[in-house]
Parts: C-alpha cells; structure tokens; sequence
C-alpha cells in the first residue's frame, strides 16, 4: 500500500478513507483583534482607566481652544416693551477639539453618545452676556446631543429657550425697528485659554415656518464679536443682530383709526344748532373722555419713558383738537349770548343815572336845611355805594366799547374806540342787535366747519410723511 503524504505548511489537513490519503488544503480564520464592546471602550476612552480628567481643558498650557459656534432658531417668541426683553428657543450647537477623545479602536466615524456622558467630558463655559432667564428643556428626555468623532471633535448641541435684554428705542413706536442682540460669552477661560467663533456657512438658521405677532424678522443677520474686557482680564465674546421691523396693523385699528373717527365725531357739534346747548356740550365731553381712555390705553402696554413717541404725538393732537371743538362752542355761546348782557348792562347803567340824579336833588335839599359841616354818615355811604357800582359797570362795559356798541346815548366820545362790531349804527332795537351778535356766532361755527378739518388734514400729512417716509429712512441709513 502506498502511503502519500501531503505536506502544507500550517494550514493542511490530512484525511485518510481506507487504504488512501487525501490531503486537502484549507484555509483557517486569520486571528484578527475583535473590537471592544461599546462599554469597554467607552471606559478605556474616557473612563477612569483611561487617564481623562474632566477638569482640565484640552491643549493645557497650550494654544487655546477654538469653539466653534452654530445656531437653530426654532420659534420667535413675544417681544415686551415694558421689559425690554425678547424670547426665542434655539438649537445651541457648539464644536471643538479634544485630542484625548481621538480613538482608532472602533470601527465607526462618529460616536453618537448618551447625555449623562456629558458630565465625563470637559465642556466650554458658555454663558449669554444678555440673559434675563434660561430654561433647559427634559421632556420627554434631556434635549442634548453629544457625538464625539474620531479625529477627537466633539460636537454639543443643546435645546433652550432664553429670555434676552433687548433695549428698544420708542422714539418712532409704534413705525419703528428695532435691533436685538444676543452675545455669547465666556465666564471663566480668558483668551489665552479659550476663543469662541462663528462657523463659516450657516452660522445662524431660522425655521422656515417662523412667523411674529407684531414684528417681521428681516433675513439679514449680523454676525460679529464683542470681547470683553474685564478686571480679571480678556474674555471671549461673539454675537449675533436681529434686526425686526414692527407691523403696524393692530395699532392702525386700535388706536389711529378710532381716534380719527373721535376727532371726526368731534366736529358734528359745528353742524347742530347752537341753542342746543345740551347736544353740543354732552357729544363735546363724550369725544373728550374717548380721547382721554384712548390716549391712556396706548399708553398701558409702553415702559414710562421720559422721550416722546410717535404715538404720544398723534393722542396728544387728537385731544387737542377735540378739546378746541369744545372750547369752540363755549365761544360760539359765549357771543350768542352778549346781546342779554348788553342789555342788561345798559338796564343797569340808565337805573343808576336816575339813581344818581334822584340822590343829588334830595342831598341839595337836605343841604339846605343843615349846616355844610353836619353832613349825615348815612349820604356818604350811599354815595360810596354809588361810586363802587359806577366803577363795576364802567369795568362791564368796556368789553362793548371794543365791539363799538355804548351802554347809553350819552357816552364818552372815548367810548367809541376803533371796534370790531364798527358796523352797528347807533340806535338799533333789541332784536336787530340780537340778530347781529347770533350771525356772529353763527359766523365761528361756518369757520370753524373748514378750519378744523383742513388743519387736521395738514397734520396728518407731516405726520405720517415724517414718520413713514423721512424717520424711516434715517433708521435704514443708521443700520
């Protein structure tokens, strides 16, 4: 029997079936190091047999560390005026590198880990320069990312939502823009130690479906860097403008639109009789207080600043033009009225004469019959009573004497100045003069009706001209 034999260098097998041998060749499984398991690995990359210290930065007593910063602004929340401050939820996305995380152990580009690693590795101290509160958001889970690359970058992303100071100036409210900031800062690494900067493309996203009650976000957005410097030292510091411009929608209907159907109101009084004393008063008082609430309201929902806004001009014209139309029917009643008192004052004047007159005549009787020295107390009086009425009456009648009408036919010559009622002749009856002093008044309200209207309607024009047009402008040269 002939023995064969096959000889491979270690990696035969040799087979024998009855008198014969088979030598077949195979090929054994090449002893290749298995990766670790996920746990092992982790605790030889930064657990405590790896030697990684939390504490200490990467690049210790070396080149400071470069953060690189993104954001996701996922919702514009409400913009108050009275606090000044803004509200937003973002994506904060931070990346740096840490070359003790560098691994070539596991097979993967990128490790996508739990947040509870987060408290294993050394993180930026990042903080918002200008933050009123910050909330961290843990439903259903902690909002965090944290994936680790094999090169040893890191990349952090958080979920939050900020409320930002955002100083505003109401000089043009409610047609104004305004410019809110967010600055993010470093608290304790100076710059030797640590630099935050932008990522190149795409440094700030906004969601698509972001949409503000009141303001529209412009797509322009200012990035730029505001180091600061402290007594501690030099500290790094980036920021980002968002720039808003105000609809004026709501303001137009709740408060420009009312108050110019108020001034409106205001002017029918010139169109209502002027003995209707009670219309004309009770719709001038009503478009008064109107005016008051409404100049209030405008006010309740503004920070008590001590510059004028736009909005405080037109409240504060509004109610000037509706407290002159009521101040307007006070005149129109005032020389409506003048006739009664014109002639009660003459009523008055003629019975003091024949006062007078009826006085002299019995003081020179009863002169006669006493001596000059001997005068009675109770003549004097009288005739000091007499005088003091006299001064009364000549002090009323000089407002007729500027109308150019005498209380008496016997008047001074100086009584007659130059007037403004100069062509009233002498000796008209009561109704002529009554007629004359009512086309007076009727003559107020006939200009009062053109007057009121057209000077509102200039207002309106270098208003809405200075603030939509010339203030406008100024703020887009400005930004």
């Amino acid at each position: 029997m002939l023995l064969h034999m096959c000889m491979v260098w270690s990696s035969s097998v040799i087979f024998l079936q009855g008198g014969s041998v088979l030598c077949k060749e195979m090929k054994l499984p090449s002893r290749a190091a298995k990766p670790p398991s996920p746990s092992d690995f982790l605790d030889k990359l930064m657990g405590r047999t790896s030697g990684y210290d939390a504490r200490i930065r990467p690049n210790f007593k070396g080149p400071p560390v470069n953060v690189t910063c993104n954001l996701f602004i996922n919702s514009f929340g409400s913009i108050t005026e009275t606090t000044m401050d803004y509200r937003l939820n973002v994506f904060l996305r931070q990346q740096w590198n840490d070359p003790r995380l560098a691994y070539k152990e596991y097979p993967d580009d990128s490790l996508d880990l739990d947040p509870s690693m987060l408290d294993s590795i050394w993180k930026p101290d990042l903080f918002f320069a200008n933050e009123k509160g910050a909330n961290f958001h843990e439903v259903t889970t902690d909002n965090k990312l944290l994936r680790i690359f094999q090169n040893g970058n890191v990349l952090y992303s958080i979920r939050l939502t900020l409320t930002l100071s955002c100083p505003m100036d109401l000089k043009n409210f409610p047609m104004d823009s305004q410019m809110c900031i967010m600055q993010l800062e470093s608290f304790g690494y100076t710059m030797n130690d640590l630099i935050f900067e932008w990522l190149d493309i795409g440094a700030v996203q906004v969601a698509d479906d972001l949409t503000l009650p009141q303001f529209v976000l412009n797509e322009e957005i200012g990035l730029g860097y505001c180091t600061k410097q402290y007594n501690t030292g030099k500290f790094t510091c980036i920021e980002v403008k968002f720039y808003l411009e105000r609809q004026m929608g709501y303001y137009l209907i709740q408060m420009y639109i009312p108050s110019l159907l108020t001034v409106i109101l205001s002017w029918v009084s010139f169109w209502i009789n002027m003995d209707a004393a009670p219309a004309r008063v009770g719709l001038g008082i009503t478009t008064v207080l109107t005016m008051t609430t409404q100049s209030s309201g405008s006010r309740a929902s503004l920070p008590k600043v001590s510059y004028v806004k736009a909005i405080d001009i037109w409240m504060a014209v509004c109610l000037l033009f509706v407290f002159a139309a009521l101040l307007e029917y006070a005149a129109v009643n005032f020389v409506s009225r003048q006739h009664k008192e014109f002639f009660r004052l003459r009523k008055k004047l003629k019975e003091q004469q024949q006062r007078q007159r009826t006085g002299s005549g019995d003081s020179k009787a009863k002169g006669n019959n006493t001596s000059g020295n001997s005068a009675p107390h109770g003549n004097v009086a009288q005739q000091c009573s007499v005088c003091s009425r006299e001064e009364e009456l000549a002090q009323q009648g000089l407002l007729f004497q500027s109308f150019g009408i005498a209380l008496s036919a016997g008047s001074a010559p100086e009584m007659d100045a130059t007037p403004v009622f100069a062509d009233l002749p002498p000796g008209l009856g009561f109704y002529e003069i009554r007629r004359r002093f009512v086309d007076r008044a009727k003559r107020i309200d006939t200009i009062s009706r053109a007057v009121f209207p057209m000077s509102f309607l200039m207002f309106n024009v270098l208003y809405w001209l200075t603030y939509k047009v010339l203030r406008y402008e100024d703020l887009q040269a400005a930004q």
